[in-house]
């Protein structure tokens, strides 16, 4: 039989507690201590204890009366559970029904019944958390939200409370829980069941409740629906759930005792409605029979009603809607013709138990349309009996929840998987890590970590737009994947970075070979809207046991050894090794010394001369900036710029820088000295995280430079960047009277339309083109000088300076001058040195022999 089900007559909460009583009866005697009761409900992992004398029960000691148990008091413990317990014990009748227990635990104040028979001896104990898994409301939970069932405050309290305070708090406040908060770990949460335990002495007495406290806080959103709640709370094994709003912020705590509270409600509601409509029965019997069947040929669920013989006897329309059969076509059939396949025999089995022992079954099922499709759908399945107790018919009431399965399975994505690429998240790569790990530990095996980042990833999201960097990513995503072997696993942490998991390997070279191809694969040139881009990579390797014993200290050594690979050149890989932790300790040293690198003066500037090509006079001086570290001694510009920029402190150090290249350009302007040019680099970070015009002005004024003595070098990435703004900040800047250059121009996205529309002054040709004007023989390059060449002419053409950068030898210089290139710096003229050095560099013909014309 594919499904089946029962229309019954009874409301869930009417059926029988007997249905749900647990018959082994945890007990101790009158004279048991409060600390042996203790443990042996915390072992048993039991609610509550009766304490029974000479055979009948005289009281009960549960985990709510723990919290009265004062733990600073050692005698406290050892006192008799007589002492203690609650008596006389609250009980209800086994012929009583789930409703009236409901009912009675709502006023009684208590969480346990004793059940009894008709000579009043004890049966059996029911608990509110018995109610609320085994009656039967799953379509009641259904249709109810989280937020719905929220009714008490959180009882929040300090990780550094101790657990005799926390105690006695939830005493005060009547609840069964309490949120801890402050603690090194996060949120967690601390019950009844805890105090339990520590009066048990199944766990260490700890100072504070920061160390008892249960942590990860379970949570679930407030939208959810309570039967997902319940579900939870089931399958964790607990009784408490940490309740979140959209944004994720904790907002409640729903316990069982809530879901119980709402059933009540329900209960009572159902049951107002069923002895109304009984009592219309009685007189209207026929009309409320045709009322009924317009209800059930209205319903939006499928109503199936089969015989004892399990042959179809009734279909409503929503059945032929949802499963494509027409009434003539199923009535007179067994419902196994509905079988989808997925669920075997077992599955069957177990469902006809259940209605054979409970006359009930409630599920999830796969079946299968007319057309072929297979659909989940959510079956009721009910038994109808006569009056002589045999069965007469089944009835079945299905509804299709393929929309629902679709969400979650939507949410579960969102959870476990990256939007963006597809690829699993931090969340679930930890959780296949500990797996993997796991298995590797248990069969001696090796697995690998590889944690691999996009070189300058940055420049593309700079130059071109998160729209190109989402798409690189996207790209990068699959390449990686295609290289990974079935078993393997690849996750995006977030950015450009991503992690992959060898959870079994043979030999650590197998791993540094897949590394090989990632590069490979990643360094292919990727086309997106007309850019052909072309990226490289850094990965650092982690193996287990060799490089760390849990799941975060492989990936924080395969970050390290990354980061190694990066210090490299990038666009390799490294395995990881101890020493390497010690270069993240220099790194975290050098950022502290950063921070306070300005206050204690240990920058100063150098400056580099740049030299007109036709009077070989000094034409110009650039400003760089030096950091000589007290104990660390010179610290080289490559080393400690980018970590300002990603430490924020970049903008404070190129602020100074502006200010003290001002002021010595007009000590030189004091002394006489025929007037240059001072040209200072400002940082993309810099640009766009403070007004430059006004930072620029206040260092003018205060210096007293003209501005025509300032020159401002900025990279092709500052202006690609919100084209049309950077303009107008171009344009405030020519108004004051500054020069604009591009430095290292054509090592990024370069674009002839942003030159056009920007206010510049001159285009400084990269040092790399330079050194590749002249191949290793001395001959003449034909790329590199076509391409150096090809720069002068674009900057002559669109009425700009051609400045090249990183001049060595006579022959560059040479070759630059043929070219028309109207100014160059660079080794072969002067190395940086101090302002006062500078001095004797000016009005002097500085070209070497063999480069004057």
């Amino acid at each position: 039989m594919g499904w089946l089900l029962k229309v019954d007559r009874q409301l869930p909460l009417d059926q029988p507690i007997a249905r749900i009583v647990h018959t082994e009866i945890l007990n101790c005697a009158p004279e048991t201590s409060v600390h042996d009761a203790a443990r042996r409900m915390s072992v048993a992992r039991c609610s509550s204890i009766l304490v029974v004398e000479a055979g009948r029960p005289v009281g009960i000691w549960t985990e709510r009366d723990s919290l009265s148990v004062d733990l600073s008091d050692p005698t406290a413990l050892t006192r008799p559970i007589s002492a203690v317990m609650s008596a006389p014990i609250k009980t209800i009748h086994q012929h009583a029904t789930v409703g009236d227990a409901g009912i009675l635990f709502r006023l009684e104040g208590v969480r346990h019944l004793v059940v009894i028979d008709d000579s009043g001896r004890a049966i059996g104990i029911v608990s509110q958390t018995d109610v609320i898994m085994r009656h039967g409301v799953e379509h009641f939970l259904l249709l109810r939200s989280v937020g719905s069932a929220l009714r008490r405050p959180m009882l929040v309290l300090p990780a550094q409370l101790s657990p005799a305070d926390a105690a006695a708090r939830l005493n005060e406040a009547h609840i069964d829980y309490a949120i801890v908060e402050g603690g090194v770990a996060g949120l967690g949460i601390i019950t009844e069941r805890d105090i339990v335990r520590l009066i048990g002495g199944t766990v260490e007495f700890p100072a504070s409740i920061d160390a008892l406290a249960s942590r990860p806080l379970v949570t679930i959103n407030r939208d959810d629906t309570l039967l997902a709640a319940r579900t939870l709370l089931e399958a964790r094994g607990i009784r408490h759930v940490g309740v979140t709003s959209a944004d994720g912020q904790l907002t409640g705590v729903l316990s069982f005792s809530d879901i119980l509270t709402i059933l009540q409600y329900e209960y009572v509601h159902r049951l107002h409605e069923a002895l109304i409509e009984r009592d219309e029965s009685l007189s209207r019997a026929r009309h409320d029979l045709g009322i009924a069947r317009k209800v059930i040929d209205a319903s939006q669920d499928g109503v199936m009603i089969v015989n004892a013989s399990f042959l179809v006897e009734f279909v409503n329309p929503a059945f032929t809607h949802l499963t494509g059969y027409a009434p003539e076509e199923i009535i007179g059939h067994n419902p196994r013709m509905l079988r989808s396949g997925r669920q075997d025999e077992a599955f069957y089995r177990d469902l006809y138990d259940s209605l054979a022992r409970f006359d009930h079954w409630q599920g999830e099922i796969w079946n299968r349309r007319k057309n072929g499709e297979v659909f989940p759908e959510w079956l009721t399945i009910n038994v109808i009996r006569d009056e002589d107790g045999d069965v007469s018919q089944y009835a079945a009431i299905f509804s299709d929840i393929s929309e629902r399965k679709r969400t979650e399975e939507r949410i579960k994505n969102l959870a476990y998987f990256d939007v963006l690429t597809g690829l699993p998240n931090r969340r679930l790569f930890t959780d296949r890590l500990q797996l993997a790990q796991a298995n590797a530990s248990r069969h001696g095996h090796f697995l690998a970590v590889m944690f691999l980042d996009l070189d300058l990833f940055k420049r593309i999201n700079d130059s071109l737009g998160h729209g190109v960097g989402d798409q690189v990513l996207i790209e990068t995503a699959g390449r990686l994947s295609r290289c990974l072997r079935e078993g393997d696993s690849v996750a995006r942490l977030g950015g450009d970075e991503f992690t992959i998991l060898l959870p079994q390997i043979e030999q650590i070279e197998i791993a540094a070979r897949l590394a090989d191809r990632l590069l490979a694969q990643v360094k292919h040139p990727i086309v997106i809207d007309d850019h052909e881009l072309y990226i490289t990579a850094s990965i650092g390797i982690a193996v287990f046991p060799d490089n760390g014993p849990g799941v975060e200290a492989l990936i924080k050594n395969a970050d390290t050894a990354m980061y190694r690979a990066k210090d490299l050149g990038r666009n390799c890989f490294q395995l990881y090794s101890p020493a390497m932790n010690a270069r993240s300790f220099e790194r975290l040293s050098m950022e502290a010394a950063l921070r306070h690198a300005l206050v204690r003066n240990e920058f100063r500037l150098a400056y580099q001369v740049k030299v007109d090509l036709i009077s070989g006079r000094m034409s110009g001086v650039e400003a760089l900036i030096r950091w000589h570290h007290r104990e660390m001694g010179p610290i080289p510009p490559a080393d400690f710029i980018p970590l300002a920029e990603n430490m924020g402190v970049i903008s404070d150090i190129g602020e100074w820088v502006l200010r003290e290249a001002c002021r010595q350009c007009r000590h030189w302007l004091d002394l006489g000295l025929p007037p240059v040019r001072i040209a200072v680099n400002v940082s993309a970070l810099q640009f766009h995280e403070t007004d430059i015009p006004d930072v620029v002005g206040r260092a003018l004024r205060d210096t007293g430079l003209p501005p025509q003595f300032l020159e401002l070098e900025l990279t092709e990435s500052v202006l690609m960047q919100r084209v049309d703004e950077v303009a107008v900040v171009l344009r405030d800047l020519r108004t004051m009277g500054v020069r604009i250059s591009i430095d290292d121009f054509g090592t990024g996205y370069s674009s002839l339309s942003y030159l056009k529309k920007m206010p510049i002054d001159a285009l400084k040709i990269d040092r790399s083109f330079v050194n590749d004007i002249f191949g290793e023989n001395g001959s003449v390059a034909e790329e590199g000088a076509s391409i150096v060449s090809t720069i002068i002419n674009l900057a002559h053409n669109l009425r700009l300076k051609a400045i090249a950068e990183g001049v060595e030898t006579v022959a560059q210089a040479d070759f630059l001058r043929a070219r028309g290139c109207d100014e160059v710096q660079g080794f072969l003229i002067s190395r940086p040195v101090s302002g006062e050095d500078l001095i004797s560099l000016f009005d002097r013909n500085l070209l070497p022999a063999g480069a004057e014309m």
